[in-house]
């Protein structure tokens, strides 16, 4: 068992374990069940990410409010035009995390990771990565127990949730942990995906969550794509060698700490950031008065 990322990479390397084998031993020892449930369950919420991805790239996907839906598929043509900047593994992670969130955003099924606002983070990166590091079943459910090894301490030691410690305990929680796993995919220590994660944290603090008309769409969708491609990113720092001057649960603590004292405005409330811009606003009006006219409408 632990409890902070400390002990869990102390865990894995006295055990001469995968960060993936201490979740998932954890997991027994705390649900009392065998690991073949355990990796069982698991595996069904890859098939969920894998069916979001699938169904966010393949398909004309839009939300109800119009806010989002098809950015996934424009990044995918934009790919295969061989004219992409940033390469074509991180624009496949992107697109993909785009993709999972906006079936989120229609009301389709994803997996919480660790919530639905920053569902699209983990699986982006996991598919994305998995081209060119040709992972098998086993290795991409293990990026998942990886994953969730790191967001159990935060969970237990900060927050997941936007409406307590902004977009960065959402989104920047998600990055970190997909930065963590790709590094354990990748071959690299369980020091190493601390690393990455520290990293992948540390420059998420201060993010706010400002949810346009309150729904978790804009700027929601597009802050995945951005928290997939800087995973990537902190993975291969950590895989170089590169370590964080400040500690991974030293990083963990001090996002709580800036979410203690972010203004609840900066909180999922919608009342600033970029859901207080003009444009924001008159997005909100014409979202809510064609809701209106929907329902006036269903009542005649």
């Amino acid at each position: 068992m632990f409890q902070t990322v400390k002990e869990l990479v102390q865990l894995a390397e006295d055990r001469n374990w995968l960060v993936s084998e201490a979740m998932i031993q954890t997991e027994m020892e705390t649900t009392g069940k065998s690991r073949e449930e355990i990796f069982s369950r698991m595996s069904g919420n890859l098939d969920v990410m894998e069916r979001a991805v699938a169904r966010g790239i393949g398909e004309e996907v839009r939300s109800h409010s119009g806010l989002t839906g098809g950015d996934a598929r424009l990044l995918q043509d934009y790919l295969s035009s061989g004219r992409s900047l940033s390469g074509s593994v991180l624009l496949d992670a992107v697109s993909k995390a785009m993709a999972t969130n906006e079936v989120n955003a229609a009301m389709g099924t994803i997996c919480a990771t660790p919530t639905a606002g920053s569902a699209g983070v983990v699986p982006g990166v996991l598919f994305g990565l998995r081209a060119c590091l040709c992972p098998d079943r086993n290795q991409m459910v293990r990026f998942l127990f990886t994953a969730g090894a790191f967001g159990f301490v935060v969970a237990n030691n900060a927050s997941i949730s936007g409406a307590a410690g902004g977009c960065q305990a959402e989104v920047g929680s998600a990055t970190g942990m997909a930065a963590a796993a790709a590094v354990e995919m990748a071959g690299g220590t369980a020091d190493q995906s601390a690393q990455a994660m520290a990293i992948a944290l540390g420059n998420m603090l201060g993010l706010i969550c400002d949810p346009v008309a309150g729904l978790v769409e804009v700027p929601c969708v597009k802050r995945n794509a951005i928290g997939a491609s800087s995973a990537i990113v902190a993975a291969d720092m950590a895989l170089a060698g590169i370590k964080s001057k400040i500690p991974c649960d030293e990083v963990i603590g001090a996002m709580y700490r800036v979410g203690q004292m972010m203004p609840a405005a900066f909180r999922e409330t919608a009342q600033g950031g970029l859901a207080a811009t003009p444009t924001g606003r008159v997005l909100k009006k014409k979202i809510f008065e064609s809701a209106e006219r929907s329902s006036s409408a269903g009542r005649r």
